[in-house]
């Protein structure tokens, strides 16, 4: 008898691995538990998406690379202008046909050039060095942003230019390009027309001063260029500050 009692108490009694909670859980309780799982998920899941994107959205400098050929390509053929080679430049005389909407794509620094008109007077002699008075228009290729000065005929810029061989170096010594970029540096692109261009000043009606066109890669333009990597389009006008 004493045996069947005892049976009977050790199967009421909860085992070692059953669990029976002091205090039922209210059902609230399940569902904020349940609620801040799913939130956890759910922020998880938008942490991963905004990574994904973030990877997706970010550009490699080969990737802004080929968007400038692509700008430069597109601004070309918008301008329905015709690039011929170095050598056919050098054939015609180191001209370009402005009729038949020339530019000749210069080899060794990626730059585009339409020379409008040689100018008067005599090239920059070696070892020379020079005041030029520069009138010019700047335009980003990739968000149309522009800076210029020839408009009024009074807002000029001087630039200090030196030939050292076939090397120019110059700076600008006043005017709106120091004003809009808070440097004085001239970037390479636009020296490169240097070697083909006469600066002197008109005396006659037939006299014209030099006159460039010039597609410029980031590698040879301004710091903002580079640091972008923006192709940027110019006109420009150059002419000596006085006469020698």
């Amino acid at each position: 008898m004493i045996k069947a009692k005892e049976k009977r108490r050790l199967q009421q009694s909860p085992t070692a691995n059953s669990f029976v909670p002091l205090h039922p859980i209210h059902p609230i309780i399940q569902i904020i538990a349940f609620m801040r799982k799913g939130f956890l998920a759910l922020l998880a899941l938008f942490a991963l998406t905004s990574l994904l994107a973030s990877c997706n959205d970010y550009e490699t400098y080969g990737d802004k690379k080929e968007k400038e050929r692509k700008a430069i390509r597109q601004f070309l053929a918008d301008s329905s202008f015709v690039v011929i080679s170095e050598s056919q430049f050098h054939e015609q005389g180191d001209v370009t046909n402005v009729d038949k909407r020339e530019f000749v794509y210069l080899d060794n620094n990626g730059v585009y050039m339409q020379i409008v008109h040689r100018g008067c007077g005599k090239p920059l002699q070696d070892g020379e060095n020079a005041y030029l008075l520069v009138r010019f228009m700047e335009r980003c290729l990739l968000d149309s942003a522009a800076v210029y000065n020839d408009v009024n005929p009074y807002d000029v810029d001087v630039m200090n230019v030196r030939r050292q061989g076939n090397t120019y170096t110059a700076s600008f010594v006043s005017g709106m390009w120091i004003s809009a970029y808070n440097n004085e540096s001239v970037p390479a692109g636009l020296l490169a027309p240097m070697s083909y261009l006469c600066m002197g000043r008109p005396r006659s009606a037939d006299d014209h001063i030099a006159k460039v066109r010039l597609i410029v890669p980031h590698t040879q333009g301004h710091s903002m260029a580079s640091s972008y990597v923006y192709p940027y389009y110019y006109e420009i006008s150059f002419q000596r500050k006085t006469d020698i």
